[in-house]
């Protein structure tokens, strides 16, 4: 009775504390847009990194729009890993006259380790360190051309480590790609760019970023491999008391999965990575909040709560419980049904959460009203999907896999 006692007012709370926090962030990022940062010289010299497999058919997109930045072509180099590729991608790039580096490895298969192959190589060569500061880009991404510009006022501000907004190329193909789409959009603008005003480290995403030469010399490289690399290298960060900047000036644009399977594969991968940063970064984030009093510390620990985890003990010990006769079927089936109820009213808020954004970023969304319109009916659906993805995360291996991407 007390366990269960303890398991309901620790959801409870977790639950309320995660849904009062977002609704704060709303508010304060609706009364205020993106923070600008003032102009500075253009003068650092910065690395652009990118992973790819096999994207011969993308990647010409992105090179091109980061030639054609507004911020010097002579300041900004492009490397490229050819991670296990069987196409023309390594061929391509050298032909439009970036570096590139093949990497050749089934085993150790990802990004993190992919990066991890390209900076070695960077650092072998003894050229690592003449850069200011390294970009991480997917393959299939496309930048405004102002994106780097903008991301060297920030950088020039003192951040170390900066992420930036993240947008869609593809937003409107169909329900799938809006679910993810607003998804990122919704982070960037009610989360980040809160997150920014209240003083505290944002979170990066896993493509759109960038770290210092300083964060490059202290992890020697590139040293996170979990399937989510990216929170990884966020909480590590975070545990060295960085604080994570966001440039909301500078925008991204990004391709989503269009096919509801490939967006499955891709967030069991994630939520998988979810569950292994918490394996190894919650305790000691708990510990950063209690004794550091690091506000940044709680925010992430909320995100990376294993709440379906939490949930599924609490289902069977109130089984187990009921079986011998400690509780009664009556109350756990109530606790059952009030969490049902729960997640309806759930669902509803994340299509007003969906609405909101449209609203707020209408300028940033490429859709005509009525896809706009479709896609907030559809969003509580794509979130529901969530609910088995994180059940199946818990007992499944999820491994990563690359996207197909059309360009």
């Amino acid at each position: 009775m007390v366990l269960l006692s303890i398991l309901d007012v620790v959801m409870f709370v977790l639950g309320a504390v995660s849904l009062g926090y977002q609704a704060v962030c709303i508010i304060a990022s609706l009364f205020h847009h993106h923070i600008t940062f003032p102009a500075v010289p253009m003068d650092k010299r910065y690395a652009v990194l990118i992973s790819a497999r096999n994207e011969e058919n993308v990647v010409p997109n992105l090179i091109k729009s980061i030639r054609a930045q507004t911020y010097p072509a002579r300041l900004v180099d492009i490397w490229l890993v050819a991670d296990n590729c069987t196409d023309n991608t390594a061929d391509v790039v050298r032909a439009m006259g970036c570096n590139v580096v093949e990497r050749h490895n089934m085993e150790q298969v990802g990004k993190g380790y992919a990066l991890t192959y390209l900076l070695d190589a960077m650092i072998s060569k003894g050229i690592a360190n003449d850069y200011d500061a390294f970009f991480v880009f997917d393959a299939d991404n496309r930048l405004d051309k102002h994106y780097i510009e903008e991301m060297n006022k920030a950088f020039q501000s003192g951040f170390k480590i900066l992420t930036s907004y993240r947008n869609s190329t593809n937003l409107s193909d169909n329900w799938v790609s809006s679910g993810s789409a607003l998804w990122f959009i919704r982070e960037s603008r009610f989360l980040n760019n809160s997150r920014m005003l209240f003083g505290s480290s944002c979170h990066v995403g896993g493509t759109g970023f960038m770290f210092s030469r300083e964060i490059m010399q202290r992890n020697n490289g590139w040293k996170f491999h979990l399937l989510t690399e990216d929170l990884e290298f966020t909480m590590d960060s975070v545990l060295h008391g960085d604080r994570i900047g966001y440039c909301g000036t500078a925008i991204l644009y990004d391709e989503q999965p269009v096919s509801f399977g490939q967006s499955w594969r891709q967030r069991l991968r994630w939520s998988k990575g979810f569950l292994q940063v918490f394996r190894y970064y919650g305790p000691q984030l708990i510990r950063r909040a209690v004794q550091e009093r690091d506000f940044s510390a709680v925010d992430f620990t909320m995100l990376i709560c294993p709440f379906m985890l939490l949930a599924l003990l609490r289902i069977a010990l109130g089984i187990l419980f009921a079986a011998f006769g400690f509780v009664s079927w009556t109350t756990q089936l109530d606790s059952l049904i009030s969490w049902a109820v729960g997640g309806v009213l759930g669902l509803l808020g994340m299509m007003f959460l969906a609405a909101l954004t449209v609203f707020a970023e209408r300028g940033q969304i490429g859709a005509s009203n009525k896809e706009l319109l479709a896609y907030v009916l559809s969003f509580p659906i794509y979130m529901a999907s969530y609910i088995p993805i994180s059940f199946q995360a818990i007992f499944s291996k999820a491994q990563w896999k690359p996207i197909e991407h059309k360009g």
